[in-house]
């Protein structure tokens, strides 16, 4: 009469059919106030009052006593154990509990009225990991139900590999848990979880990205070269795993291709060369491991540059082994393959190698680093002179006699004018360039005296007039 909404009153009404143990007439009270959810895959366990109901029919079934234990019960107990009358008896679920009909009650109302995720939880909380997981297949619910309802529950409880070992029971090939698998990966990689993510992508024979994830424990964290000496495990694992890898492409090209869609797939070619990378960050790791020890090592970066990083990090760690060395020579090999292997950019290498050099104010050892790169043979003409041209923008900080040695070392006169006048070295300029063919000579002579006049150098300036 007065309008109100007659759905608390049911669900009041059906709730002391509960607790008086009429479940067919609770059913009946509720069927008027609950609704099953408008989305199946909704990532909540369903109404308030759905919970209540599942929640009281949990807390009032105990595993039934069996044998003597029953002398003990309180009477409260017994009278329970009566009032659910044991109708189904069975072991299920792993043999973890016992069945009767209060939990086929609340396996009624959940599937009438509650989500797949309330469904899976139930499950879970029970120990029926089995029947979780087959009802998420059944129901293809979203991976988002399964990391919510069985991965995390599943890794917090210590039952990782219980689910490992019933996933491959369920489906040896693991295929039909691709999705769930992938979106699990995701999730602990978002959580910075990166054990459990590796010990989740052995399982699933992932081996690419487990040894992605191999470079992540190698280089995380470390702040020398001394700490990576350490971690070379990793390195070895990385190995592993795409050694691996390629083993199983071999085998599967041979026969019917397998349709490994979840894994991560890579050409046998770029494993080859991941493989190289490898052997190489070993090398580079075990020479500036034994720098670092001997106490040459002087670069100090904020961040340690290894081969697993782009091209930039490539040329950094190029140049750390080549000034970290008792001498220019004693790394110049192994960077040297660095730069061959990777294709970088060898004299913009060079010349980072060669500025920092004049920074720490060793010369000589630039003139060694130019006799390494014309002894590479792979230089390319000018590629000297230009390392030289670039460090004379330090120009201020280098000795007189030192400056001299190293304009005198290139082999072009044109560049040797260039760097003259740079260093604002105006009557060498002039020297060598009435040494060229009479045509280039005038026209080099008239732009030194042009400077000279701009720099108010007036002995040079006359120098120039009187030879033109």
């Amino acid at each position: 009469k007065s309008g109100l909404d007659p759905s608390g009153a049911w669900h009041a009404w059906g709730m002391a059919c509960l607790k008086a143990g009429n479940l067919n007439s609770a059913r009946e009270k509720f069927n008027r106030c609950l609704k099953p959810p408008m989305d199946l895959n909704q990532l909540n366990h369903g109404s308030r009052l759905v919970q209540d109901v599942i929640q009281y029919l949990e807390s009032t079934v105990k595993p039934i006593l069996i044998a003597d234990d029953d002398y003990f019960a309180t009477l409260r107990e017994l009278e329970a154990t009566l009032r659910t009358r044991s109708l189904s008896l069975e072991m299920m679920c792993e043999g973890k509990i016992q069945h009767n009909s209060y939990y086929q009650e609340c396996l009624f109302y959940l599937h009438s009225y509650g989500t797949n995720l309330a469904i899976i939880s139930f499950y879970m909380r029970h120990d029926c990991m089995r029947e979780a997981l087959l009802h998420l297949l059944n129901k293809e619910s979203p991976s988002e139900v399964f990391i919510e309802g069985i991965f995390i529950p599943s890794y917090e409880s210590g039952k990782l590999h219980m689910l490992e070992n019933l996933l491959e029971t369920i489906d040896p090939g693991l295929e039909s848990w691709g999705v769930y698998l992938i979106a699990a990966c995701k999730y602990l990689q978002r959580k910075n979880y990166y054990h459990i993510l590796y010990e989740l992508q052995q399982f699933m024979k992932d081996h690419v990205r487990a040894a992605m994830t191999c470079i992540r424990f190698f280089t995380h964290g470390a702040k020398s070269y001394t700490e990576l000496g350490g971690k070379q495990t990793w390195l070895l694992k990385i190995k592993d795993h795409l050694k691996v890898y390629l083993q199983e492409v071999s085998r599967s090209s041979g026969r019917k291709k397998m349709a490994f869609t979840f894994r991560k797939k890579m050409s046998a070619t770029d494993v080859s060369r991941h493989i190289n990378t490898v052997d190489l960050q070993m090398e580079v790791t075990k020479f500036l491991h034994q720098c670092e020890s001997s106490g040459t090592s002087q670069m100090t970066g904020s961040s340690l540059p290894t081969l697993f990083g782009n091209n930039n990090m490539k040329m950094d760690v190029a140049c750390k082994v080549i000034l970290e060395g008792k001498n220019i020579e004693e790394g110049f090999g192994i960077a040297f393959r660095v730069l061959q292997d990777f294709q970088l950019e060898a004299t913009e290498v060079y010349s980072k190698v060669a500025k920092q050099l004049v920074k720490q104010q060793k010369y000589s050892e630039i003139r060694q680093l130019l006799k390494c790169v014309n002894e590479s043979g792979v230089a390319a003409k000018n590629d000297g002179d230009n390392i030289i041209l670039n460090c004379l923008h330090e120009f201020k900080n280098i000795p007189t006699e030192d400056l001299d040695n190293l304009i005198q070392d290139m082999d072009s006169d044109e560049n040797k004018i260039q760097a003259y006048v740079m260093c604002s070295k105006l009557r060498s300029a002039y020297l060598v360039s009435v040494r060229q063919e009479k045509t280039r000579a005038v026209q080099l002579v008239q732009h030194v005296r042009q400077l000279a006049e701009n720099s108010g150098d007036d002995i040079v300036k006359a120098i120039c007039a009187q030879w033109l």
